[in-house]
């Protein structure tokens, strides 16, 4: 399909392009780095392979690629709603007729390759909320629109949960950076990023220890608004360094109580000079931390599965994981990247993964591979392809003449930042283990196909401004 007044190729934003085949030959040349590991007599180029099979799945990648780049611009706009609807479909249907593997029923097994709908839920998702966004009558102002939006990504995300795959739908968060963008109230952002905050620190730390650093900066944040006397300061800064002191001789209750006592009597003087805005946001607002504190560590301590603690726990807690268990994937691939020294062992050169020290190291763990074999040198330009590729994709969305293709720039922009961001911070224990792919170099071929089509209606969508 063809516009007249489509831009010729010469048009296409070479760089971009580039970018994404080079991300995808050095993910194939790395995959049969960490195939050649497990056979020796692995080539690359048999489809016996896993590496071959890689080779076959970046071709028809290309092709596919070329072909969403010749369809015409305007086509994804129009059916962009269709497609999010096919994608849902393949998101249902896989729940009861996939195949399970490691847990999760989130493949269709199809003449010996597998699918996994929840990579190409991405486009249909970032196109059906960028067509949204683009509509003249959509305001992020608006209640209405907000919750909308906001159930375009949440919708694919627990079909996902249901697999269960919270790896993949924890991706779609991403598409908040959207939202944000396109005028969402940065306060929202705020909000979450208190109880990730308070998520984290109820986990790391005894709850009671969470209850005191609650009331402590409600306190303070109280003084600071209504600027109150130098007296009060004093007081407030005596009663900080006991909680310092206190909290590691165990005095956690006795503590709690002096902290909530002086944020009462502060409540009760604002009281008295009808002070009730603060009053009615600040006990609401208390109350939620202090209960979402506590339900957080109750989660943790009786509703998640043991392995699933214990995922945490290498993140937040190494000291209380095992080893020769949880910590063994962690261990092996922080080993292989740290051996790989300033310039790498070399090309097929890597003994941790010629040894097949590090599970995983085709998909999960490649960017172990390139640090062991390719050393800080090819880590280093691994990670900076990846940012100008981010560069360029926000790029062509703020030179768009349209907003449907910069509100769909950010969205895919969003997503590969946060594979990329996940897939390299939990090889280095920056993150959660949380099985999340490194965009067109992990071992896949869903992510790959997926990925290029996304590549291929940005660049195309790029292109149309030429044509107007």
């Amino acid at each position: 399909m063809t516009t007249r007044g489509t831009a010729p190729v010469k048009h296409i934003d070479w760089l971009t392009f580039f970018l994404y085949l080079s991300l995808s030959v050095i993910g194939w040349l790395m995959i049969n780095a960490a195939e050649s590991s497990s056979d020796p007599n692995t080539t690359g180029f048999s489809f016996n392979d896993g590496a071959g099979k890689q080779l076959l799945l970046l071709v028809v990648s290309l092709v596919v690629f070329w072909i969403f780049f010749f369809i015409d611009f305007k086509f994804w706009n129009t059916f962009a709603y269709i497609i999010f609807a096919l994608t849902l479909t393949l998101l249902v249907l896989v729940l009861p007729f996939g195949d399970k593997i490691k847990g999760a029923t989130s493949w269709f097994n199809l003449f010996g390759f597998s699918l996994q709908p929840s990579e190409f839920a991405k486009m249909g998702t970032c196109l059906a909320l960028a067509s949204y966004l683009s509509y003249h009558k959509t305001k992020l102002r608006n209640r209405k629109h907000i919750f909308v939006s906001i159930g375009i990504i949440l919708l694919p995300a627990v079909l996902i949960i249901l697999q269960p795959d919270p790896g993949s739908a924890l991706v779609y968060l991403s598409f908040f950076l959207v939202l944000y963008r396109e005028g969402l109230t940065h306060w929202i952002y705020v909000i979450a990023g208190i109880f990730i905050t308070l998520f984290i620190l109820s986990l790391i730390y005894t709850v009671g220890s969470v209850f005191v650093l609650i009331l402590a900066v409600s306190s303070a944040i109280y003084l600071l608004q209504e600027k109150r006397h130098w007296a009060w300061w004093i007081t407030y800064a005596a009663l900080a360094i006991t909680s310092v002191i206190g909290l590691g001789l165990g005095w956690q209750q006795e503590l709690i109580g002096a902290h909530a006592i002086f944020l009462m009597t502060l409540l009760i003087l604002a009281f008295r000079k009808a002070r009730f805005r603060i009053l009615i946001l600040g006990i609401p607002s208390i109350l939620i931390c202090l209960g979402f504190s506590y339900m957080s560590r109750f989660m943790f301590d009786r509703v998640l599965e043991p392995h699933q603690q214990d995922r945490i726990n290498v993140w937040l807690r190494p000291e209380l994981s095992d080893p020769r268990g949880s910590m063994y994937n962690l261990s092996q691939s922080k080993l292989a990247i740290s051996s790989g020294g300033f310039q790498g062992k070399g090309y097929l050169k890597g003994t941790l993964t010629k040894l097949n020290y590090v599970p995983e190291q085709s998909t999960d763990f490649i960017f172990s591979t390139i640090g062991e074999e390719q050393g800080f040198l090819g880590s280093f330009g691994i990670i900076a392809m990846f940012l100008i590729l981010l560069v360029r994709i926000t790029m062509i969305g703020e030179r768009a003449k349209s907003s449907f293709t910069r509100t769909y720039a950010y969205g895919l922009a969003g997503i590969l930042f946060i594979h990329f961001f996940i897939n390299i911070g939990m090889t280095m224990g920056l993150v959660p283990v949380i099985g999340i792919p490194l965009p067109f170099i992990s071992k896949g071929g869903s992510s790959l196909l997926a990925f290029s089509m996304m590549m291929a209606i940005l660049l195309k969508l790029d292109m149309a401004r030429y044509a107007y």
